[in-house]
């Protein structure tokens, strides 16, 4: 789906200490401190000086080469005191002190490295981030006459971003809805669904029949990916109260209407997009208030415990009040919570609802009858 950061990345520079700095430099203090008091209390000719040569590596885990620097330092010290305070030997202390001191040479540089990755994956998120932003604009909250809603929800709060997608444009054949999902994540992923929503932004405008949009996308996929990438999507079109859809091996929408819950499934299953679908439109009539709910798989692999999310059982209760961002926010609202907070994947969202026919009159024509309706 459209980011891999698996873990928050600690901060540079001079700012408050991150929560991870705050650990490491509590766990070295602890260590140091234990150190101490069993080299204390001990009264056998054991050393534990050189323990303390451990505190700068707990301490570059997490924070910053000067937070390691300083622990260095204070572990030093203790090395010296400890070992010239007791019944340590000189050879022996001077080992110890010098390893001390080696160890915290090893670990600033430690921290060193550490930080600049992170500094630069963290970067490399950003980018990727606001790349995403820009491939998936907003929409609605009206589009042509249409309420529609858009959400995208991450898996990860270090989201890794995926290829997840959708658009809702007015065009002169109707209200036109896209939403699919590219194969893989990351950076390729992104770049694929930015070619999908750029070549149907064009093509919707342009084709009359839903069935040569889907060619058309297609053919911009089969041109940018390998063999065994692909893009599943499916299509919607509202023209004049009539609901048109198109599938390529994406989970069917849903269709809220009077408390029920109608899977839009295909007339005929159709591959996705690269592999040269041949798709049959399925035609619904719209009633006043019908909401259409379309997702990505995220939203079907969801579970809990081994058991999935009950999308068609809760979508009326969740989606069928309010207005259709309300609907999106109580979805996501009860999902987070089935899962506990841990999603799989990532999960894009589309809700529209139909107010009814408009006042001036029209006549509804499925859009791959438009040319023979015009003959």
């Amino acid at each position: 789906m459209l980011f891999g950061v698996p873990m928050r990345m600690m901060p540079s520079g001079d700012g408050p200490m991150s929560p991870g700095s705050r650990a490491g430099l509590g766990a070295a203090i602890v260590l140091l401190a234990l150190v101490s008091v069993v080299e204390l209390a001990d009264d056998s000719k054991v050393n534990y000086v050189g323990l303390v040569a451990a505190a700068p590596f707990l301490a570059a885990a997490f924070a910053s080469w000067r937070m390691v620097l300083a622990v260095g330092v204070i572990a030093t010290v203790l090395a010296v005191s400890l070992a010239w305070g007791g019944h340590v030997v000189p050879l022996a202390a001077s080992v110890n002190i010098v390893g001390v001191l080696l160890a915290t040479a090893i670990a600033a540089l430690f921290a060193v490295i550490r930080q600049r990755q992170a500094d630069r994956i963290a970067e490399l998120s950003k980018l990727a981030s606001v790349a995403q932003q820009a491939v998936l604009r907003p929409v609605g909250p009206q589009v042509g006459s249409l309420a529609v809603a858009g959400h995208y929800i991450s898996s990860t709060a270090a989201a890794d971003i995926g290829g997840d997608l959708y658009e809702a444009i007015d065009t002169p054949y109707g209200v036109r809805i896209i939403i699919g999902d590219v194969r893989g994540k990351g950076l390729d992923a992104v770049r694929l669904a930015s070619i999908v929503l750029g070549s149907y932004r064009h093509v919707a405008y342009e084709r009359a029949d839903l069935r040569a949009i889907v060619a058309d996308l297609d053919r911009a996929v089969a041109r940018n990916v390998g063999d065994e990438d692909f893009v599943t999507a499916a299509l919607v079109e509202e023209r004049g109260g009539t609901l048109t859809i198109v599938n390529c091996g994406h989970p069917a929408p849903l269709l809220l209407r009077g408390g029920q819950v109608i899977p839009m499934e295909p007339p005929a299953p159709a591959p996705p997009l690269g592999f040269m679908p041949v798709v049959r439109p399925r035609v619904e009539r719209l009633e006043p208030g019908d909401r259409l709910l379309l997702f990505t798989d995220g939203l079907g692999e969801a579970r809990r415990d081994g058991e999935f999310f009950p999308t068609a059982d809760r979508a009326w209760r969740l989606l069928g009040h309010g207005t259709v961002a309300d609907g999106l926010a109580s979805l996501e609202s009860a999902l987070v919570e089935w899962v506990r907070g841990r999603l799989d994947d990532d999960i894009a969202l589309v809700l529209m609802e139909y107010p009814g026919p408009r006042s001036a009159t029209t006549t509804a024509v499925p859009s791959w009858e438009v040319g023979a309706a015009d003959g």
